[in-house]
């Protein structure tokens, strides 16, 4: 009789842990097992909680084609060797809250995961989704001490989605040929860039007026907020995970995708010392490239602003954090 007791779970090893066993982080999980990326560890530190994620994900293998491992624990060991980290852990927003209202509970949940993630995979790329984003990807980056291109955060990816699904729903084509950007703190200030919004590559600045692109450009800078509003016991999660699933993706891939994503600036934009949405090329080394564009000087402006906002929330979190 053949046995099939030496057969391997997986056609490769890659292997994710992902921080935080709510709702986008066990979205994540299923998204990439979906697509056959990586075995994935799913951590929390509620008891039982990821365990039974797992096992339910577990069970639909046979459904959704994939024969990917998902093993939900509560003990970082697990996590060893990890290729990538993705940190969603944290608090989420609630009805009336910004962003900004989580620094002071997320910003010591990140520093703690951060701290016992980096034992054990000292040698993975991390991707921080907790909020305020683009403040808790620099407290991960100082915590871990990782050169800067192995730490990012998840944020254009999602907001120039959410702008990319505003733009066409308002003209009524195809999400597929729309492509949108946008650039900036993950925030009430974010920047979307209408001159680099396309559809079929035509600017979008050529198909509508500008009251209707502004119109957008505050829908998507609220896009967060207004599901927070609606669902009032929640927010997002779907589209988050996909967006941190595409740069999950990317690198496993290699693919050097040119996405925007929270990285380290060293004179780009005339900005230093801050993590904050620009475009980027995202491959297997994490961050290869932060591409920096030609802004007018209203856009430049408005970046600047936001990287202030965002430098503003560093210093308040590492005063609350007491390392001021």
């Amino acid at each position: 009789m053949a046995s099939f007791s030496n057969l391997p779970i997986a056609c490769n090893d890659h292997r994710v842990s992902i921080i935080g066993g709510g709702k986008v982080g066990s979205t994540l999980a299923h998204r990439i097992a979906q697509k056959n990326l990586a075995n994935v560890v799913l951590l929390d530190v509620v008891e039982g909680m990821p365990q039974g994620i797992a096992l339910d994900l577990m069970q639909a293998q046979g459904l959704d084609y994939h024969n990917r491992e998902i093993k939900g624990t509560n003990d970082y060991a697990d996590t060893a060797s990890s290729d990538i980290v993705v940190i969603t852990a944290g608090i989420p927003r609630k009805p009336g809250m910004n962003r900004d209202d989580l620094i002071k509970i997320n910003a010591k949940i990140v520093v703690e995961v951060a701290q016992k993630a980096i034992v054990h995979s000292p040698d993975a790329l991390y991707i921080v989704v907790t909020n305020p984003l683009d403040v808790m990807t620099y407290l991960a980056w100082q915590t871990t001490g990782l050169p800067t291109n192995r730490v990012m955060g998840m944020a254009g990816v999602l907001d120039s989605a959410r702008f990319q699904t505003f733009i066409a729903m308002e003209l009524g084509v195809s999400v597929t040929d729309v492509r949108a950007l946008v650039i900036g703190s993950h925030g009430d200030s974010m920047v979307p860039l209408p001159r680099y919004s396309t559809v079929g590559g035509i600017p979008i600045t050529e198909l509508m007026d500008a009251e209707t692109i502004k119109r957008l450009s505050d829908r998507t800078r609220n896009g967060g907020a207004e599901i927070v509003s609606l669902m009032r016991t929640g927010g997002a999660y779907t589209a988050p995970a996909s967006a941190a699933c595409s740069m999950v993706e990317a690198i496993l891939h290699n693919q050097s995708r040119v996405l925007p994503a929270a990285a380290y600036l060293q004179g780009e934009y005339g900005l230093n010392d801050i993590f904050i949405g620009v475009p980027t090329r995202l491959g297997c080394r994490g961050i290869e490239t932060v591409i920096e564009l030609d802004l007018t000087d209203t856009e430049r402006a408005a970046l600047h602003e936001s990287a202030e906002s965002v430098r503003q929330n560093i210093e308040l979190a590492w005063a609350m954090l007491g390392n001021n």
